[in-house]
């Protein structure tokens, strides 16, 4: 069967292909893909190709295709999962495969899957480790956003505290305390809030979100309305850090105390060192952004760490409970994924997203591989209504806030 896709050859090669994929096996499943949420982590596997560690030593004569944040249907199953895996059925992965010894992942990996494919042959031993998981929610580019919102979670899941007297480590943020964002009104930081907001378990009494971005702040404060925060026992502050003393307003919004829980959304030394000087007693910062340079350090107030229990953690991704999670509270409703989004394209504009993703502003892209589109920004639908199909977006996102939504998506997938 044929497929088009976008296969990475080598350090900022991209090419969009048309080529056969393997014929379906016993042990393997054929699927479709439906969208695609393009990923920082993408920009920077493409800018290293081979020399990044989930990318295969002889990818130039072995292409991998791109997209970890995907959601697919089911066209058929090989006879040994044909029982479990039905034509029809939706879902959406785990893409890390192997962490700890040959890092295998969907998305920087694989020869025949990858989110930015039209079809994909999906090899047995990503199945049996469990990374195929259902998806039974409406719009596809909520299951896309799954994986995303599960690495938000695991990093809410890794944060720690050591407890009031003995050192026995109390795992997730505290419960009634404080907690800030730094760098906060990017996609994942939206992301973030939202969870906080919507779907975390224990909530912080207040919630204090920083960026240098004055439009990315005005955009975070009109989805989230402190208002309405406030009404669940949630004070929601946004910050720009750039207009005046970021320490003092900070700690002033903290009355002083500083914050339980620090998640550092930016791989910046000012935002990491602004959220160590920001942190309680017994404060943990989770350094949430990776860094491409691997020399990447920050100065670290060893003095608190000693005298006030301060630490930090780190994540990178999130593990299948995370995906569970992350697919249960989207299937309830509970958290809104569609927050991040602000673009939305074809296939043919997953080679242009990627390769420029950290010049185009705004939150996160989706790539609907079936389709071929422009990448265009939600906000710009309004100005293309001499475009029938525009004009049909623009009505609908007006009505949702100015948000992507379900209706939208089955707008464009009816385009076809």
């Amino acid at each position: 069967m044929k497929t088009t896709a976008v296969r990475l050859y080598g350090k900022r090669d991209l090419r969009l292909e048309t080529f056969e994929l393997p014929e379906l096996s016993d042990d393997t499943i054929l699927a479709q893909i439906v969208s695609d949420s393009v990923c920082m982590s993408t920009y920077k596997t493409v800018e290293q190709g081979a020399e990044h560690k989930r990318v295969p030593d002889n990818v130039a004569e072995n292409p991998v295709i791109i997209g970890h944040e995907l959601c697919g249907v089911i066209l058929k199953a090989g006879k040994k999962w044909a029982d479990k895996y039905h034509a029809g059925d939706k879902f959406a992965v785990q893409p890390v495969v192997d962490q700890t010894v040959n890092y295998d992942t969907i998305g920087y990996t694989f020869p025949t899957v990858g989110g930015d494919s039209e079809y994909v042959i999906i090899p047995n031993g990503i199945i049996e480790k469990g990374c195929i998981m259902p998806y039974t929610g409406d719009a596809s580019f909520k299951g896309s956003l799954a994986e995303p919102m599960s690495c938000i979670i695991g990093g809410f899941r890794a944060f720690y505290h050591s407890g009031k007297e003995e050192y026995t480590h109390e795992m997730g943020i505290v419960d009634g305390g404080q907690m800030a964002i730094i760098g906060g009104t990017g996609p994942m930081g939206l992301g973030a809030i939202d969870y906080v907001l919507n779907g975390c378990q224990r909530k912080p009494r207040t919630l204090v979100v920083t960026d240098i971005n004055a439009s990315r702040l005005a955009r975070a404060e009109k989805i989230f309305s402190p208002e309405k925060a406030a009404a669940n026992g949630i004070t929601l502050k946004f910050v720009d850090t750039s207009k005046g003393d970021a320490d003092k307003m900070l700690m002033d919004l903290s009355s002083g105390k500083g914050y339980d829980d620090v998640l550092c959304m930016a791989p910046v030394r000012a935002a990491v060192e602004l959220a160590d000087r920001c942190l309680a007693h017994d404060g943990c910062l989770n350094f949430f952004a990776g860094p491409m340079d691997k020399e990447f350090s920050a100065v670290f107030n060893f003095y608190n760490v000693h005298y006030a229990s301060t630490h930090v953690t780190g994540t990178s991704g999130g593990t299948v409970k995370d995906l569970q999670i992350a697919l249960d509270l989207m299937s309830k409703n509970m958290i809104h994924p569609e927050v991040m989004i602000t673009h939305v394209g074809g296939l043919d504009a997953a080679i242009h997203t990627t390769m420029n993703l950290p010049s185009i502003p705004g939150g996160k892209k989706i790539i609907y591989p079936g389709i071929r589109l422009p990448l265009t920004a939600i906000e710009d639908f309004s100005s293309k209504k001499d475009n029938p199909l525009f004009a049909k977006l623009a009505a609908c996102c007006e009505k949702h806030d100015g948000l992507w939504n379900l209706e939208a998506e089955q707008i464009l997938l009816s385009s076809l």
